[in-house]
């Protein structure tokens, strides 16, 4: 390295000429922040122009360790002083070569008592670890990681897509957020192939129960395209540019995520009327529309799987070809040399079936079925803000369908159609990866084996389906609740929803069950029933018993503990007369 970069280097870090910018990692879901990252700028004009020159600089003058410690330091002081000497409570990203992570001197530098001074929680403290240095020793790097998660620290794989470790990174230190390259990004709307890669990591995401955080975002388009993927967070210039203050998503932004959502209706256990068609659209082989027929001809014939393609020119579709109506045209003694030189466009269909790639899959099932007999089985083609996308096969949404209504028939209560156990261990389990603030509610009917004893199974049936119904009736939008069994429920959302939602269901639900009642035990205000003892006993009309959890990423993150603190509160809330909320 030549002697200025080695001077200026110095400089640089001798002279502390670092800053802290920082950028929110924004919700696909409300776009409320999530955290930030902290990005180090030069203060200094100096020769190194950016800053992945000076980290090179600082890596081959053997000045990395001092390098990163400043930066570290600079994030934390920064972010301390942006919080106005509080405590920062969101997550702080923080960039660490792995090599240096595994360094004696960061584990013992880096405590918790080293954090208190700086009023940052452990849990608060994610570190980005890039996927584009190599890991000199992988084992011993695994129980760095290791060390640092006991600590409630969280772990980041930063870059994904762009390194040469990729996976087998991911799969050996097991990351609480997945950050995919901005390179993978860069034009999603319009290129398939990068499309179907986010597709799968959303996918494995899912699967192993990791956050995904999509970079550089830098257009509406891209944004609307991770929003319908199902990614859960994102950072970007279109979302707010970094700055030395601690800032949230553009409002305007915020405005576009809701309004996505409203139309996405993101609900677990949903029907088919929630799932996009783009769920099970595949990108396909698309041809010019000046293609000859028969270089079409060939392709189709030379791949047993093809079932046809798109025409298409500058992203729009102007026809499709299938492969039984080309090979209709071209039969007859005449039909292939009448018409193998002339463009494809002479022979494509130009009255086909194209939807949008946020139509609803049972909404394109009904348009398929309602062609013409000849076209009943044809291809329908998918776009995406008007530009082609792709296809799904008949067989396709029939499968989807089918599947669709096989695993709501499996993981439903049958009383009240609400997802049941296996559904609500799901959303508990995705809300405890992502650790956003939420609240758990869990409902109960109080007095309700009296009103069975009384009035029949028929009725107490009855009595449990109007509670299903008034908690489907005040859901807030796009949040969960399910039928654990019995006359217990459970409600998962967003925690500044929870205590309004409790009211609203149990002041309608006081009122709508007195219909259940005969005039005579209204006026009572009571029944008289078996206990369980043998003797007869006044017993209350029903009530609701309600135990919730607020803020649930600010304790532990354990879906045993949870029910165990559900218990606790359902307990307590029970012992209570008359309708009853507990929280916690």
């Amino acid at each position: 390295m030549d002697e200025k970069l080695t001077e200026d280097l110095n400089r640089i870090i001798d002279g502390e000429c670092i800053k802290t910018v920082f950028q929110p990692i924004v919700s696909l879901r409300d776009g409320s922040s999530l955290g930030h990252e902290a990005l180090s700028r030069m203060t200094c004009d100096t020769s190194i122009r950016n800053p992945e020159q000076l980290f090179q600089a600082a890596g081959e003058s053997d000045r990395l360790w001092d390098l990163e410690l400043l930066c570290r330091t600079t994030a934390l002081k920064t972010a301390f002083l942006n919080s106005e000497h509080a405590a920062y409570e969101k997550k702080l990203f923080l960039n660490v070569n792995p090599n240096i992570m595994h360094d004696d001197k960061f584990r013992q530098g880096f405590t918790c008592q080293y954090l208190k001074q700086y009023g940052i929680r452990p849990e608060n403290i994610i570190f980005e670890i890039t996927e584009r240095n190599a890991v000199a020793d992988m084992q011993g790097f695994v129980g760095t990681v290791e060390h640092y998660k006991g600590q409630n620290y969280h772990i980041a794989v930063d870059d994904a897509g762009a390194g040469y470790s990729g996976l087998n990174l991911i799969g050996d230190i097991r990351p609480h957020y997945i950050k995919l390259d901005m390179n993978l990004i860069r034009g999603i709307d319009r290129d398939n192939i990068r499309y179907a890669l986010v597709k799968s990591m959303v996918e494995l995401s899912q699967t192993a129960g990791i956050c995904l955080i999509a970079e550089g975002v830098e257009t509406r388009r891209e944004l609307v395209t991770l929003v319908d993927l199902g990614v859960q967070y994102a950072q970007g210039y279109f979302l707010c540019r970094p700055d030395e203050e601690i800032r949230d998503a553009d409002p305007a932004v915020k405005d576009l995520i809701l309004e996505l959502n409203r139309r996405k209706k993101h609900v677990l256990g949903t029907q088919a009327s929630n799932i996009y068609i783009s769920n099970i659209c595949t990108p396909t082989q698309t041809i010019r529309p000046e293609m000859k027929v028969e270089t079409v001809f060939d392709k189709l014939k030379n791949d047993p799987d093809a079932f046809g393609c798109c025409v298409v020119k500058d992203g729009a579709v102007l026809g499709v070809v299938t492969k039984s109506h080309l090979v209709l045209q071209l039969s007859g003694r005449y039909g292939f040399s009448l018409h193998q030189n002339k463009p494809v466009s002479f022979l494509m269909d130009t009255d086909f079936l194209s939807v949008e790639s946020t139509t609803p899959i049972n909404a394109v099932s009904n348009a398929a079925m309602s062609r013409p007999p000849e076209k009943l089985y044809d291809f329908i083609v998918v776009t995406r803000d008007g530009k082609y996308l792709g296809t799904v096969t008949i067989k396709d949404l029939l499968q989807k369908t089918t599947e669709i209504e096989v695993v709501n028939a499996k993981y439903q209560n049958p009383l009240t159609g609400l997802p049941g156990n296996v559904l609500i261990e799901h959303k508990i389990s995705q809300c405890l990866a992502c650790e956003k603030p939420y609240c758990v509610i869990y409902f109960d009917i109080d007095n309700f084996k009296a009103y069975n004893d009384v009035y029949g199974f028929e009725n107490g049936d009855s009595v449990i389906k109007l509670l299903a119904d008034v908690l489907q009736e005040h859901l807030p939008n796009d949040q969960f609740v399910g039928h654990v069994g019995g006359d217990d429920f459970v409600a998962v959302m967003q925690c500044e929803a929870g205590r309004e939602y409790c009211e609203r269901v149990i002041g309608d639900f006081r009122q709508r069950i007195l219909k259940f009642y005969n005039p005579q035990d209204v006026r009572n205000g009571y029944i008289i029933a078996e206990n369980r003892k043998g003797r007869r006993e006044k017993f209350p009309l029903i009530s609701i018993s309600a135990a919730g959890i607020l803020d649930r990423n600010a304790r532990s993150h354990d879906r045993l503990e949870l029910t165990e603190e559900l218990a606790r509160l359902k307990k307590k809330s029970k012992q209570q007369k008359g309708d009853s909320i507990c929280w916690l």
